[in-house]
């Protein structure tokens, strides 16, 4: 976001970084460059640049522009340094890992949560000090700011980096650590986990595919470093390392900081002495662990005060990415509602559909599947079963199908869905071709290639009849086609 200047201040004589960011009247650009200054402002750590001073150009060539007055990394970004020595020395790849997740311990400790980080907002400088750039895109875990972040469910952050529970407009302290995964993979093998031609690649990729061991492509990386690598890229948040810290001690005995010619100098400099006595200091004891806010006890009656609660409470577990303790917290409040207030109350019926939902963002897709059945078959109850709602809940069933390994039910369903969707709407109706598509890269990911390419090879004839050539959905399907090999 914006472009950045190298400029002197005049009255304190000192080099300093400025940031511009033309905003042109866009709101969303304004909120996020003045949530950038005001979470940076919270940041009080070396490894992440100091800010001076962030206000509007009020005349002259910039005039109308908001900027960022910054400290001045004198150094060379992690990207230019994987394409210069690919790949990094391994303990070079360890250090810069580790010193990243320093900063990440402090700002998720801060509740704050960085959602793009990438080779390029990571800077090197001549004694191999790491700074964190960029937090134009961090969001804060805290209750008075989360809603007001998050409520979009935008899908923010740089593709090749992003977490899977990104692509859902969630993110939490251990999407970052998914993402230093993928930095980490790059600077061990020379490239990223996941390759492909467009973003739809990438997107699939993170969400369905297992990265091959770094180890295939570069056999010195020790074996608990790769396996390291493979926790950090795990796909569900809760399979990842706990937290910044763990990472950081599993790094440590790996980083090593040799001279990196054209990039770290070698021998003693002020700053790494500074840093070996901070090194010497014993260990403090463990910080003390807040509990996590539970319902009360099983058996009391419930009402629509503690339900609402619940809810809440749960849905920072999810923004946290702690899907696990969301589903049990709101599988033990759905218990109690559903005693207390019956299962067709509208409440109790919200509080259904967040259950489902965390179990399927937790990865537990048969418990999800069959939650979203249920609610599917209680709303078709009340709504009639063409309601909108519980055609997008039994989509939802189907996915889940899918995402557990299921083909053939979640193609059974889709079909289903298909014709009922036609009935209702008609064969060229927009949710009847996307479920279409659905099918055909379901088959795809089912190895049933050549039903994958009659089905998408039907779907692009049918859009180019209605939309023409130019068809966004269309050049997306002929991706598709492309990499399928039809």
């Amino acid at each position: 976001m914006g472009e950045v200047w190298g400029a002197t201040d005049t009255r304190l004589g000192r080099r300093v970084a400025v940031k511009f960011v033309r905003v042109d009247g866009d709101d969303e650009l304004i909120r996020r460059f003045r949530r950038e200054y005001r979470l940076t402002a919270r940041m009080a750590h070396p490894g992440v640049p100091v800010l001076y001073d962030a206000d509007k150009v009020e005349s002259g060539p910039f005039e109308g522009r908001l900027y960022l007055v910054m400290e001045l990394v004198d150094g060379v970004n992690v990207a230019d340094l994987v394409a210069e020595h690919d790949p990094l020395p391994i303990g070079w790849a360890a250090a810069i890992a580790a010193q990243v997740c320093a900063v990440l311990g402090y700002a998720h400790g801060k509740t704050l949560v960085h959602r793009d980080l990438k080779p390029a907002n990571l800077m090197v400088d001549g004694d191999g000090a790491v700074k964190v750039l960029d937090f134009g895109l961090a969001v804060a875990l805290d209750a008075d700011e989360r809603s007001r972040l998050t409520s979009t469910d935008q899908m923010l952050g740089t593709l090749a980096y992003m977490a899977p529970e990104q692509f859902r407009g969630r993110s939490g302290p251990s999407s970052d650590l998914y993402s230093l995964g993928c930095v980490l993979y790059q600077m061990l093998g020379g490239r990223g986990p996941f390759e492909g031609p467009d973003n739809v690649s990438f997107m699939h990729a993170h969400v369905y595919e297992k990265p091959k061991p770094v180890r295939s492509l570069r056999a010195d990386v020790p074996p608990d470093l790769d396996a390291l690598v493979q926790r950090l890229l795990a796909k569900q948040p809760e399979a990842r390392p706990a937290s910044a810290e763990e990472v950081y001690d599993a790094l440590l005995p790996h980083a090593l900081m040799r001279e990196l010619p054209g990039a770290v100098r070698a021998g003693r400099s002020p700053a790494r002495m500074y840093a070996d006595v901070l090194g010497r200091t014993s260990d403090a004891p463990a910080p003390a662990v807040l509990p996590v806010p539970r319902p009360a006890p099983a058996g009391g009656d419930l009402d629509l005060g503690d339900v609402a609660r619940a809810r809440r409470r749960a849905d920072r577990l999810a923004r946290d990415s702690r899907f696990g303790e969301a589903a049990s917290m709101l599988g033990e409040a759905r218990d109690r509602a559903e005693s207390a207030l019956g299962t067709g109350h509208p409440e109790v019926m919200a509080l259904r559909r967040d259950h489902a939902d965390a179990l399927f963002q937790g990865g537990d897709y048969r418990s999800a599947a069959a939650a979203f059945r249920s609610l599917s078959e209680d709303v078709a109850r009340r709504e009639g079963a063409d309601a909108e709602n519980v055609l997008s809940l039994r989509l939802q069933e189907a996915t889940c199908h899918a995402l557990g390994g299921d083909a053939d039910r979640a193609l059974a369903q889709l079909h289903d869905l298909v014709a009922d969707q036609t009935r209702l709407h008609g064969a060229d109706d927009a949710r009847v071709l996307d479920l279409r598509r659905k099918i055909g890269l379901l088959l795809h990911g089912a190895g049933r290639t050549d039903g994958a390419v009659e089905v998408l090879d039907g779907l692009a004839d049918d859009l180019e009849r209605l939309h023409g050539p130019d068809d966004p959905a269309l050049r997306t399907v002929r991706q598709h086609l492309a990499r399928i090999g039809g």
